[in-house]
């Protein structure tokens, strides 16, 4: 019988070699026939604790590691890394414009105390 291997994304690395790993699928409803999102948190071992929480990644189905763990990290998306350079250049980008912004007004603030120090 071949292993489940799930996709998700890492939700909490808080533990010593285990990522909590929330994988999502789509449900038609029963009455409405539209498609729901459900998801299932499942425990996954991590043997360098290489992951933190964001990155997406696929766990396979394992013997039994601990009384919750019953699966193992395979390895990060490659879509994952690229989705997290993204949002640290957004982050990076926004810190940036505030940054500007501040001084801006800095600059205002000087501007009209060196016109009432001239009147």
């Amino acid at each position: 019988m071949p292993k489940r291997v799930l996709q998700g994304v890492v939700v909490s690395d808080v533990q010593d070699k285990t990522v909590v790993v929330r994988v999502e699928r789509r449900v038609m409803h029963p009455v409405y026939k539209k498609y729901i999102m459900r998801s299932k948190k499942y425990a996954a071992h991590d043997e360098q604790n290489a992951f933190k929480v964001g990155d997406t990644v696929r766990i396979e189905e394992s013997r039994p590691i601990s009384k919750n763990k019953r699966f193992v990290v395979l390895a990060a998306d490659a879509g994952s890394q690229r989705a997290a350079t993204s949002s640290e250049k957004h982050a990076a980008a926004k810190s940036a414009a505030s940054g500007r912004d501040t001084a801006r007004r800095r600059t205002r603030k000087a501007a009209v105390a060196e016109a009432v120090a001239k009147e």
